[in-house]
């Protein structure tokens, strides 16, 4: 079931109510009954008209019910244990005092440097000891160049 609606008042027409209204220019109106079809014959604006849905929508009357909005949400912030430190782990770190957190950082500084400086020691090769020197390898000779003019390709058989 279609509703139509008034195209003065802007009232909902049901299936065999109403009247059209088709000009020479082929627009076509409909109108809930002849009071409404008389006012639009005189050109009366329905924005004026106050028990058109036009002139209540323009004054904004009954729109208090329509207007109430769904509250939203606010989100709340819950501290939560991560994996491998609980709540109490994780509070505790936080309130530390900037002072002891800077002597940990710099104790932890000095922790890399150290292994750092001890990984260098190990990898240095021992100083060479002056004995057998290793013999040197002979040079190969260079091999000659292949004329320019005679390059081989590749023929397909």
């Amino acid at each position: 079931m279609k509703l139509g609606l008034c195209a003065y008042s802007g009232y909902k027409i049901y299936p065999g109510h109403g009247k059209t209204l088709v000009k020479v220019d082929g627009k076509s109106f409909t109108f809930i009954n002849s009071k409404c079809e008389s006012s639009f014959k005189m050109r009366r604006n329905p924005r004026k008209v106050t028990w058109t849905v036009l002139y209540r929508r323009k004054q904004k009357k009954g729109q208090e019910e329509e207007a109430t909005r769904k509250r939203t949400r606010r989100t709340h912030k819950f501290q939560r244990a991560i994996v491998g430190a609980s709540i109490n782990d994780i509070l505790a770190k936080r309130n530390v005092k900037p002072e002891i957190r800077k002597a940990q950082r710099e104790q932890a500084i000095k922790a890399a440097k150290e292994q750092k400086r001890a990984q260098k020691e190990a990898k240095k090769p021992p100083p060479p000891t002056k004995g057998k020197a290793k013999p040197k390898q002979a040079k190969q000779p260079k091999q000659p160049k292949v004329a320019a003019g005679k390059q081989r390709v590749a023929v397909k058989r």
